[in-house]
């Protein structure tokens, strides 16, 4: 690896990912990081010229059933284990703003 992983690196991506670390939490990723992406480098000085591209370590096809309409759940029995209903419905907490603006 050309460049050593840096605590500044590393709050970078925890702030990306939105992950609160602590200070012994970013240097021990650094490091763990590092080591990671050390692995990485060394399977890129692999010779894989004369290998294919593969998709499936098995040869193997994914086997769909016929896409057609088949009829829906009765509503009783969609809602049977609902913690709460309106009617047909599910109902959930307001997730939207009261409409006030931004």
């Amino acid at each position: 690896m050309s460049q050593p992983i840096t605590d500044s690196d590393v709050r970078h991506v925890a702030k990306l990912a939105r992950l609160h670390l602590s200070d012994a939490e970013v240097s021990a990723m650094a490091v763990q990081l590092g080591s990671v992406l050390g692995y990485v480098g060394m399977l890129q000085e692999l010779d894989v010229s004369g290998i294919e591209p593969l998709t499936h370590a098995l040869d193997q096809t994914n086997v769909f059933r016929a896409d057609e309409p088949l009829p829906g759940l009765p509503v009783e029995i969609a809602l049977r284990n609902a913690p709460d209903r309106d009617g047909p419905f599910f109902a959930v907490p307001k997730v939207i703003g009261d409409g006030g603006g931004a």
